[in-house]
């Protein structure tokens, strides 16, 4: 009785409530309520994960076999409510959760096998510092956790960026030119990489990324993202 009355105590001074709608959680509920879980505006890139729109957007850029995003990017829309919530608003238990959820489903169709490691583009470190946490790190670890893959941060932004908000797809290449490398002596030689970012627009930084990778050995680079946009 006393630890039920101690709950109680604490969920009216401290109440758990979801990080998207606002809704009381119940205990079997982290971070987000089962109503807004269900309401996720999902892809079904892992239906064709080697052939999409995303896969074409990226040839003649970079070489991955495969391209998957969680969600649907529509402005105003779900996805860029919780992207805001994720990387603005100091919430990185929700990156984990969106990690998790989109992990379970690539495990249950079958993906696990296809990567040896899980890579997250990195920020800089003085952005990092500012927000906290990097919100592509914390996808990587929901990701790792439900498919039993491990996850590095095996690279580093060098160069701070300008947003990439307004720039033309070739003004975003450009942009990040030279930006990235491995954060340490350890290589991707011979691995499988799985790359995952927040969001894939153009696809300039993800292709950057996956170029130092498979220069420095991978064996192969596939990308996954939070959301996608047109």
């Amino acid at each position: 009785m006393g630890l039920l009355f101690l709950k109680d105590f604490f969920d009216l001074i401290f109440p758990r409530n979801c990080d998207l709608c606002g809704r009381s959680l119940f205990d079997f509920e982290n971070c987000l309520c089962k109503i807004c879980v269900g309401t996720l505006p999902k892809t079904l890139y892992h239906i064709m994960p080697s052939d999409n729109d995303l896969t074409e957007k990226l040839k003649g850029l970079t070489q991955i076999n495969k391209a998957m995003a969680f969600l649907r990017f529509t402005k105003e829309g779900m996805s860029q409510k919780i992207l805001h919530k994720l990387k603005y608003r100091n919430k990185p238990q929700i990156g984990i959760k969106l990690g998790n959820l989109y992990g379970q489903e690539l495990f249950k169709t079958g993906f696990a096998e296809d990567w040896d490691l899980i890579i997250p583009v990195p920020l800089h470190p003085m952005k990092q510092r500012r927000r906290g946490y990097n919100q592509s790190e914390e996808f990587a670890r929901g990701l790792s956790e439900a498919m039993n893959i491990p996850w590095k941060p095996l690279l580093i932004r060098e160069k701070f960026t300008e947003t990439q908000t307004k720039k033309s797809r070739i003004q975003r290449m450009s942009n990040v030119e030279d930006v990235f490398k491995l954060n340490t002596q350890e290589t991707p030689n011979g691995l499988k990489i799985l790359l995952v970012d927040d969001v894939i627009t153009t696809g300039a930084t993800l292709c950057a990324c996956a170029n130092v990778l498979l220069a420095n050995g991978a064996k192969t680079v596939d990308l996954v993202t939070i959301a996608a946009g047109k």
